[in-house]
């Protein structure tokens, strides 16, 4: 199947979210959502979102939007907050339960965080929250840093490309362990290896410049890919930008 996700930023309009010292979480909250879109849409994703600009929706109407769109999954994106300033610190994904594919996306986009430095408070269930309950797909809530937490902060500042990247790499990583039947997705091989310490130094060289990369496990062998493209010309394209940075290349199928 050909993948829609609808991506919330978290809160907007007259809700403006944890506060602090002039910081609204709906403004980080947007401004990470179009950036982890605009990445899966270029990997062939069709991404929708609940809100671009600065609205207010009530968190019922967000899970209606994502009903009425016949989404696959909905993400939703939101900071932490404590009782007081520099209390706490770190990363955490909440689902309704921990089953199913949205576990292990929101252990995959963890994971991804933690290796960007944040703290992984780890995945729990909230299966009161709204945007998890009221969802037909499979859901899940990323807190990304406590918005009064100055390392988290400027871990969320200094490394916001990277972060963004890291989400939509863990979001495509998800769908390559998936097995079900689907269509045909060109992807972009730079190296097939068996030991994994050396595929892991590959795809932080691919992920430091920004490429979508991601380890595929086959056997025996650690393959280091990169992008799901629908389109035979994106992944001739995505070759050509690899090649030109110095990379081997191969375009494979799955």
């Amino acid at each position: 199947m050909a993948y829609k996700i609808m991506l919330d930023a978290g809160h907007g309009g007259s809700d403006p979210g944890a506060v602090y010292e002039g910081r609204q979480e709906k403004d980080d909250t947007l401004r990470l959502t179009l950036a982890v879109g605009r990445i899966l849409e270029d990997n062939g994703i069709d991404v929708v979102y609940t809100r671009t600009t600065d609205v207010y929706q009530t968190p019922f109407e967000k899970a209606r939007l994502a009903n009425e769109s016949g989404a696959d999954y909905f993400i939703s994106f939101h900071r932490n907050s404590s009782p007081q300033a520099n209390q706490y610190n770190g990363v955490e994904v909440l689902v309704y339960d921990k089953s199913g594919i949205k576990y292990e996306m929101a252990q995959n986009i963890l994971g991804a965080l933690g290796e960007l430095g944040f703290r992984e408070i780890g995945v729990k269930e909230r299966p009161g929250l709204v945007v998890l309950r009221r969802t037909r797909m499979p859901a899940l809530l990323v807190e990304a840093g406590f918005i009064n937490s100055d390392q988290d902060n400027q871990l969320f500042d200094e490394k916001f490309d990277e972060i963004a990247q890291s989400i939509a790499t863990a979001i495509l990583g998800t769908f390559n362990e998936e097995t079900v039947e689907g269509p045909v997705y060109y992807r972009v091989q730079t190296g097939a290896f068996r030991n994994r310490e050396n595929a892991d130094r590959m795809l932080y060289q691919l992920t430091d410049k920004g490429y979508p990369a991601f380890i595929l496990q086959e056997g025996d062998l650690y393959k280091v890919q990169v992008g799901a493209y629908l389109q035979i010309g994106n992944a001739i394209n995505m070759e050509q930008r690899l090649r030109d940075d110095g990379y081997s290349t191969l375009i494979v199928t799955k």
